[in-house]
């Protein structure tokens, strides 16, 4: 873990600043998701020996899992490429029992304890058929991207560890949210948990405290004396697009930022009317945002720490040519004389 931060504040740069204890308790989070099915819940049969002793082999992988995940996932694709490079190159000195399996980066593989193997993001998931009814515009195909960013949503959130993506303009960040909160991204043939009301919401420049106080405020039930939450055996998602939106105030704080961040810190805020103080419950928060610079701000630290940092990257011609493959095979299935048989040299992508 130390060797790779240190990596990465010398040679890395980060879409958005983060701090090394945050780094290190992002990892930290992942592995809690991954040792969730170990612990003792009432109304679960607790874990077989088999299953504690496949742990004990698989727990090395597990840990390089969590930590390209953390350390490595809050840069840029060339950042991605050289802590590859790193990591690759770690793991042999130290004679890991798990490498990577050759022809693709650390990021494009993920570790299952099933198998104890490494494998591709697209073997995890069901053959994609396109449905004919819906329009051009209404399909949303499948990739490497969208399959890994739906998976970490859902093993995160489904632990209620809170998410931020960061990605430049056009990268599939919103997308990619919205499809996993409204059930039409499947994680290993599971669509999110029928428990899970989503509420979106969007920050502008001139987003206030006041605003987003008042809207959730206006969606939670009185739980008991003091307790907000929504509906007993439910749980909150809450989406922030574009986080770093807000404008500074006088003194540089924002102040929908500094809201929220009295939740995390505090768990609730004060009413305004008679100043009683309103704990909320049940409440798990994603959210997205761009690089800061223009109009975007850079957001304190004291925030982000609350949030495992996952980087959106430029979608690769592998994936631009998964995506207009899918649409045109669709589309030319309907011929006859083997014609869809041309799609792949009508696709075909020149090296650079």
């Amino acid at each position: 873990l130390q060797p790779s931060i240190s990596f990465l504040r010398t040679y890395i740069k980060e879409l958005v600043p983060t701090v090394d204890n945050n780094l290190a308790e992002s990892l930290m989070r992942i592995l809690d998701c991954y040792l969730e099915p170990y612990q003792v819940v009432e109304g679960r049969p607790p874990a077989t020996d088999l299953m504690i002793a496949d742990l004990v082999t698989c727990i090395e992988a597990l840990f390089i899992f969590a930590l390209v995940w953390s350390v490595g996932a809050t840069t840029n694709e060339d950042g991605r490429k050289m802590y590859n490079s790193f990591l690759h190159e770690e793991l042999y000195c130290n004679k890991f029992a798990w490498p990577f399996p050759k022809g693709g980066m650390v990021y494009d593989f993920m570790f299952l304890i099933e198998t104890k193997k490494w494998v591709k993001w697209m073997d995890v998931i069901d053959k994609f058929e396109i449905d004919p009814k819906l329009s051009f515009s209404e399909i949303i195909v499948p990739t490497n991207d969208s399959v890994r960013n739906s998976y970490l949503l859902d093993l995160l959130l489904s632990n209620d560890k809170h998410v931020l993506m960061v990605g430049a303009t056009g990268t599939g960040k919103t997308i990619n949210i919205n499809q996993y909160l409204m059930g039409a991204a499947k994680v290993h043939g599971k669509v999110i948990r029928s428990n899970v009301i989503p509420i979106t919401m969007t920050f502008s420049a001139n987003t206030s405290a006041n605003m987003t106080q008042d809207l959730l405020d206006s969606k939670m039930d009185k739980r008991r004396k003091g307790v907000f939450g929504p509906a007993a055996g439910k749980k909150f998602y809450v989406y922030v697009d574009d986080l770093n939106m807000p404008k500074r105030e006088e003194y540089g704080a924002q102040p929908p930022i500094e809201l929220l961040r009295q939740w995390f810190d505090q768990s609730g805020w004060y009413d305004r009317k008679d100043l009683s103080f309103r704990k909320l419950i049940d409440l798990t928060f994603v959210t997205s945002m761009g690089p800061p610079g223009g109009g975007r701000q850079e957001i304190t630290p004291r925030f982000l720490r609350h949030f495992n940092i996952v980087g959106y990257v430029e979608m690769s011609d592998a994936s631009k040519s998964i995506i207009f493959g899918t649409i045109l095979k669709g589309f030319l299935a309907n011929f006859e004389g083997g014609i869809v048989a041309m799609t792949d040299d009508v696709l075909f992508f020149p090296q650079k």
